[in-house]
């Protein structure tokens, strides 16, 4: 490449990623999914619109996988553990257990409605069967669903891209499949060593950023992603799961009141943002719309195996257990989002030369434009008709703490939700611990510096500077007032 070539390069890179923040705000603004534009993006420069030819198949499946990493690796970042550890047994039941059953559901549908031999059948069933993290945490983070909802998707879309990669895997090889029993000791033996690695590097990584005072704020984001990358890339190189290790440390990260958490967090946005855009556009690129006509059918048929028969036994047999109400259960059956990861995965079969992988391509690649057009919009009016996201939105305090590393101390920016308790309370109320103190307010887009008896309100946003010996403490007092008003712990005297 000539440094011709990289001005021409980085012109046609600028002018795509500016068409896609454009078509962020217009899918907003009109709920069509953001990934369909993006993929409609790709199409248009492609083979049948401006001509431009990419074909190679290795190079979208590496760029897909780079990709799912820094998304994987950001949504962990926000993920509250709070929210999901409620609900982790569910969601690992659904992200192992409910894989499976969709697979077997969809697989079958394929066999006997579409006529595809039992090989292909599997392949298929197993593509389509994981929720992809991307679409799941776009659509979710504007759907009002109660946070035990919101928490269980999320977590099942991290979660599930591991075993689904395993099955995929297997069922592209042109050999013979192994037994069941080594698939099922395979996947259990994956997801431990990613589960561990990702546990290890989450723990130390969120540790040492923590110690090691960096020079700049700009260096803490890139050393959190560097270690979510790092855990991707152990756990593979140990024949474990990649994508729960990143998941995994990721979420840690995100919950260990790392210093710069916002630059961090946006940074990662950021790179996502990069990540989806790309990755919706170079999968785009390797379509040829007049080649789909013949899978049109097949996606159709299978698809709605998946969505109406697949989907809703998965979640049937993998939460009853667990007691939820049965309108719960539908939303998440009608949630199964899918989007790049199952047209990512049919690339696989397409590397390892699979016999029929071109046509599981195309059937993938209908199937999801179809049924995320169904689906995504449709979300909102389903949850309403079954009367969930009605109140139990209650949000967090949002605190984020940056050190103040020359004066020994932590700048903790603190937000009030509109649920807060902490609404009509004086600012002397709070009773923060002796070293701490509310120094600013921010209503309304105004700033002014509180009184004692300044009342706050919903909305607010206070800067609380504290010593470095009280600051766990300070913090801990505005989560307790926010929950419990300005009586919350009184008669512990705190």
């Amino acid at each position: 490449m000539t440094v011709d070539h990289l001005n021409a390069f980085l012109l046609e890179f600028s002018v795509i990623l500016l068409v896609a923040v454009v078509a962020v705000r217009i899918s907003t603004r009109s709920g069509l999914p953001s990934l369909l534009i993006y993929l409609g993006i790709g199409i248009a420069l492609g083979h049948n619109g401006l001509g431009l030819a990419f074909d190679n198949v290795a190079l979208a499946q590496v760029l897909g996988y780079a990709a799912l990493v820094v998304i994987l690796a950001e949504g962990g970042l926000k993920t509250s553990w709070r929210a999901i550890r409620p609900v982790m047994p569910a969601a690992t039941v659904l992200a192992t257990v409910g894989v499976a059953v969709s697979v077997v559901v969809t697989a079958a549908g394929a066999h006997w409605l579409v006529g595809l031999d039992w090989r292909t059948s599997l392949l298929l069933g197993a593509i389509v069967s994981s929720t992809d993290a991307a679409a799941v945490f776009s659509v979710l983070r504007t759907v009002p669903l109660p946070r035990r909802l919101t928490g269980l998707l999320e977590a099942e879309s991290g979660f599930n891209d591991a075993p689904v990669v395993i099955l995929v895997v297997a069922f592209a090889t042109t050999g013979p499949l192994d037994p069941w029993y080594v698939l099922v000791g395979t996947i259990l033996g994956e997801l431990a060593v990613g589960a561990a690695v990702g546990f290890a590097v989450g723990r130390v990584g969120a540790w040492a950023v923590k110690h090691v005072a960096l020079p700049s704020s700009g260096l803490y984001p890139i050393a959190v992603m560097a270690l979510t990358v790092l855990a991707y890339a152990g756990a593979s190189l140990l024949h474990g799961s990649g994508f729960l290790a990143v998941y995994t440390a990721a979420v840690i990260l995100g919950n260990s009141k790392l210093p710069h958490g916002p630059a961090v967090r946006g940074f990662a946005d950021g790179l996502a943002w990069i990540g989806q855009i790309g990755m919706f556009v170079v999968l785009g690129l390797l379509v040829t719309p007049s080649e789909m006509g013949s899978a049109i059918v097949p996606a159709l048929v299978s698809g709605a195996v998946l969505v109406f028969l697949a989907r809703p036994a998965s979640v049937l047999l993998s939460l009853t257990p667990f007691r939820l109400p049965w309108r719960e259960q539908a939303l998440l059956s009608w949630a199964g989002l899918r989007g790049a990861v199952p047209i990512v995965l049919a690339t696989i079969p397409m590397v390892a030369a699979a016999p029929r992988a071109q046509e599981v391509f195309n059937i993938v690649f209908v199937l999801v434009v179809v049924f995320t057009l169904l689906q995504g919009p449709t979300l909102p009016p389903v949850a309403r008709a079954l009367r969930i996201g009605e109140g139990d939105l209650g949000q967090d305090l949002g605190i984020e703490s940056a050190p103040l590393e020359k004066l020994h101390g932590h700048l903790l920016s603190v937000s009030l939700s509109p649920e807060s308790r902490m609404s009509g309370v004086e600012v002397g109320e709070l009773r923060l611990p002796k070293g701490a103190a509310v120094t600013l307010v921010v209503r309304e887009g105004s700033s002014f510096v509180p009184e004692r008896t300044t009342i706050l309100r919903a909305g607010d946003e206070l800067l609380v500077v504290t010593t470095e010996e009280v600051g766990e403490a300070a913090e801990r007092r505005l989560r307790a007032v926010d929950h419990g008003g300005k009586l919350a712990g009184w008669l512990r005297g705190r």
